[in-house]
């Protein structure tokens, strides 16, 4: 490796000279670098330049006796001892510069301080060994010859470096990476060549380390400056952004203060621009617009009733019917609104939806009677939004309306008062909301809002429902007697039961028309009725029968805790309070059914209740089974396993390709639960990785319902669905029975290329859908599923 070094270390100083001349020209120009620092590596790199030539030129001429060698050898060592000291000290400013300026210290260590004294006094040294003799000489041939006091020289050499690399090791924190590993092997690598130099004269070992270093030290540098540049730009960006997320959030604090003091101009709209707001979203987001496109929507929606500011409060307010002309003064607030925000010209979506929320797609609306597609985009969405909203909202003529109900009205007014894109959306969506969650929420689940329940006789007063499903529900209560009675049980109860918009009836016409079931009534001592329920099955345990018997003869006040959970078919309540814990599971009627909790009692007064809800769901086998599973599917199969639906596609069949002339044959019957006419089948279209709906990389193409409705597929595919109603359709009642009693139903597929082609006919409902596919889709596949139905005997033909 000498060896090799020692042959050519001529036209290595001699490249390594060119390095860093061109280092030192890229340095000055470099608008990176501060200024300090541009003239250190400048300095640095000249050195190493100069350093090298002479070097080299040193090697060149020694032996040559003439006039020109005898000068060109003196000047040269000469240089090559000056310069390598030069070359210390400009590593010495560049390394104070940086401690000062980006390690923060402030001032020049003593170290460095200890390093420029060894420099002068090695410069001051040198210059007398050219009179001297001290370091080296030269004889008559011409050739360097060191001398005794050479060691001096590298004395001062390596206390320099000492010093610096004490340095370097104490401020270590003080520099980046890259910057200490250059400035250890400045300091290290030539503590080593010139310990090996002693014993290998007639090689610059030395020199050409150091200049390497230079090199290594220029580069990580310039990385070092890029990237504190880089963490600057990037310190800027994200403090760009948060200003931007801090002025975001802003205008959606003061978007929705000001939605709130609109709302509160009517106690029975509390918080309705936020949900209308929440649902326009919903819709932008099943239609796929941009998320700058949704927040417009989500803005614009929250701020729509604005213009309510100019309307009187008792116009507003008003429990009765409003004549002709306050129902004209109350259409101003869509005029009123555009004057208030068409001020805000950055956001002109503002005013737009504020003005045309309330025109109606048949052109019926106001205030400029558009119609269809001449309504701006924006307010067609809201306008869904809104009335959904106002239908699922409790007002003061009227309670919220069951979501079935809902649904059969935005049906209704598809076409005519609702853009039909976005009506179906809003179905959509509907349909995926299973427990009910789109409508208003009360803050507390007491009666009318109230956080607490007086109840003298039984069932006088009762909560409102708490819906329970997998995700457990837990409720805490405080109950003590009520103090006008000497009856000595004043007992809470829960009262388990189902209907469609979550209440308890008496009625009998309500019971019908809302679908209200009872399941039974569960005291907190543990005692039961079990009425619409399969089964009820309670345990308890006291930890002092004795104690608890006398806490409830006493007129102490008592702390419940219950905690409430529903999985399938099977529910799970377990009630604690001091000495005794009750748990009974309860075998509904079906998986189909909803179960509302509410709290009632008799001769108590229940008072601090608070609900909350658990983050995670119970596992499928929380809750031990007490009756067997109903199964409506204890039939044939047929090349698939049978499924039961018991919600909005809760089950579905794996996907098959589908083929030109490919036809389905299955089974079909609604479970005794289902009650409209989406609960049919449903036939999905689709792609994906592993044939299986909602799977990997997958693409929904068309959702056709037996009943003739269908779901668009969000841009993946282009539908059009024909239905007609032949003349064996008699009414929808009659498809209702239909599909109660069961049915056999064959679907036919065509497919060339990339168009497919769906006929079937069934209760009187023909239905062609003719689905157009992407060009880089080669395989689509079909599933069977729906809504509150059983498929049996599924054969692909």
């Amino acid at each position: 490796m000498f060896e090799f070094v020692r042959v050519h270390q001529l036209n290595l100083m001699l490249f390594l000279a060119g390095m860093c001349g061109i280092t030192a020209f890229y340095a000055l120009l470099s608008k990176t670098l501060p200024a300090k620092r541009k003239i250190y590596i400048i300095y640095l790199e000249l050195d190493g330049m100069i350093l090298m030539l002479a070097d080299r030129f040193a090697y060149i001429f020694r032996g040559d006796e003439s006039t020109l060698g005898y000068w060109m050898v003196r000047i040269t060592n000469f240089l090559v001892f000056f310069i390598s000291l030069s070359v210390i000290h400009a590593f010495n400013l560049l390394f104070a510069d940086i401690l000062r300026e980006k390690g923060n210290l402030g001032r020049v260590p003593m170290e460095l301080r200890f390093v420029e004294i060894f420099i002068s006094i090695g410069e001051l040294l040198l210059i007398v060994s050219q009179f001297t003799g001290l370091y080296y000489t030269f004889d008559e041939t011409n050739h360097y010859k060191r001398e005794p006091g050479l060691f001096v020289c590298y004395a001062c050499t390596l206390l320099s470096l000492g010093f610096q690399l004490i340095c370097i090791i104490k401020y270590r924190k003080n520099l980046r990476r890259r910057l200490r590993f250059g400035f250890l092997a400045f300091t290290i690598a030539p503590i080593i060549s010139t310990i090996a130099q002693i014993f290998l004269y007639g090689l610059s070992l030395t020199n050409i380390t150091i200049v390497i270093i230079l090199l290594i030290i220029y580069t990580f540098t310039l990385i070092d400056i890029n990237e504190t540049a880089e963490l600057a730009t990037q310190s800027e960006i994200d403090y760009l952004k948060k200003e931007s997320v801090s002025i975001k959030r802003l205008f959606e604090q003061t978007a929705s203060a000001l939605a709130t003091a609109i709302d509160a101009k009517d106690s029975h709209t509390h918080g309705h621009s936020a949900r209308v707001a929440d649902y326009a979203r919903r819709i932008a987001v099943e239609q796929g617009k941009t998320e700058k496109e949704c927040d417009e929507i989500y803005y614009a929606a929250l701020l729509h009733d604005v213009g309510k500011i100019g309307i009187p409060d008792d116009i507003i307010a008003k429990s009765s019917r409003l004549t002709d002309e306050e129902y004209e003064e109350v259409q101003q607030h869509v005029s009123i609104g555009e004057e208030i925000l068409s001020s805000i010209t950055e956001f002109p979506y503002l005013s737009i939806a504020a003005k045309y929320h309330h025109e109606r797609y048949d052109g019926t609306g106001y205030p400029d009677k558009l119609a269809g597609e001449n309504i701006p985009e924006i307010a067609r969405i809201i306008s869904v939004a809104d009335a959904y909203d106002v239908m699922t909202s409790k007002r003061k003529y009227r309670d919220a309306g069951p979501q079935e109900k809902v649904r059969e009205e935005i049906i209704k007014g598809t076409g005519t008062q609702f853009d039909p894109v976005f009506a179906n959306t809003m179905l959509h969506l509907i349909d995926m909301d299973y427990t009910y969650e789109m409508k208003e929420r009360t803050e507390t689940i007491g009666l009318a809002g109230n956080k607490d329940l007086h109840p003298a006789e039984y069932r006088s007063k009762i909560s409102d429902g708490i819906i329970v499903d997998q995700t457990p529900v837990k409720i805490h209560i405080s109950c003590k007697p009520d103090e006008d009675t000497e009856n000595e049980f004043h007992i809470p109860a829960l009262v388990l039961y189902d209907s469609l918009d979550g209440k308890i009836y008496y009625q009998p016409d309500k019971i019908e028309d809302l679908s209200y079931l009872e399941f039974g009534e569960l005291w907190f001592d543990g005692n039961k009725i079990c009425s619409g329920a399969r089964d009820i099955q309670v345990k308890t345990e006291y930890s002092d029968r004795e104690k608890y018997n006398a806490l409830i003869k006493s007129k102490d006040v008592i702390e419940y805790d219950i905690e409430a959970v529903k999985i399938r078919d099977h529910a799970k309540i377990v009630i604690s309070s001091k000495f005794l814990k009750v748990e009974a599971i309860i075998a509904l009627p079906d998986a189909v059914r909803y179960m509302y909790a509410a709290l009632t009692g008799e001769y108590c007064y229940i008072y601090n209740i608070s609900v909350d809800k658990a983050k995670k769901p119970v596992p499928n086998d929380y809750i031990p089974r007490i009756a067997e599973e109903i199964s409506y599917i204890d039939r044939l199969e047929g090349d698939v396993p049978n499924i039961q639906i018991e919600g909005y596609h809760f089950a579905k069949t794996d996907g098959v390709p589908v083929r030109d002339g490919m036809r389905i044959e299955f089974h079909t019957m609604c479970l005794p639960t289902a009650r409209l006419i989406w609960h049919c089948p449903h036939i999905i279209l689709f792609y994906s990785d592993d044939k299986k709906v909602d799977g990997k990389n997958y693409r929904e193409f068309a959702l056709i319902r037996l009943d003739g409705e269908y779901w668009d597929s969000k841009g993946h595919s282009e539908n059009k669905m024909i239905t007609n109603f032949t003349e064996n359709f008699e009414s929808w009642d009659a498809w209702k029975e239909l599909n109660k009693k069961g049915y056999n139903c064959e679907l036919e597929f065509k497919r060339f290329g990339s168009r497919v082609t769906l006929t079937t006919e069934n209760g009187g409902i023909a239905i062609k859908n003719i689905t157009n596919i992407p060009a880089d889709v080669k395989d689509m596949y079909v599933s069977l599923s729906g809504d509150q139905v059983a498929l049996t005997e599924i054969r692909y033909l």
